[in-house]
């Protein structure tokens, strides 16, 4: 399971604070950010479990910064398919 969120996260040491407390909590997650996008963007891979969104939002908000779950575009576009 891969989820992806919009953040404010704009600092590259503070990212890096965020991936290994997510880490710390979770050792099953694989979780990096990009910067570069204009949406801050966190990434989150996990092969074993779905992923605790609740906590990562509520992580993300401990240390002052906001976060939103973006939504799936490919699943969204063949929902969309499939009404047409």
């Amino acid at each position: 399971m891969v989820e992806v969120f919009k953040t404010n996260v704009t600092d590259r040491q503070q990212a890096n604070i965020l991936i290994r407390e997510i880490h710390l909590a979770f050792s099953n997650y694989k979780a990096n950010f990009d910067l570069e996008d204009c949406d801050n963007i966190l990434r989150i891979e996990c092969n074993s479990a779905n992923i605790c969104i609740d906590y990562i939002l509520s992580l993300l908000n401990e240390f002052g910064f906001y976060a939103e779950v973006l939504p799936d575009e490919i699943v969204d576009g063949m929902a969309l398919m499939f009404k047409q």
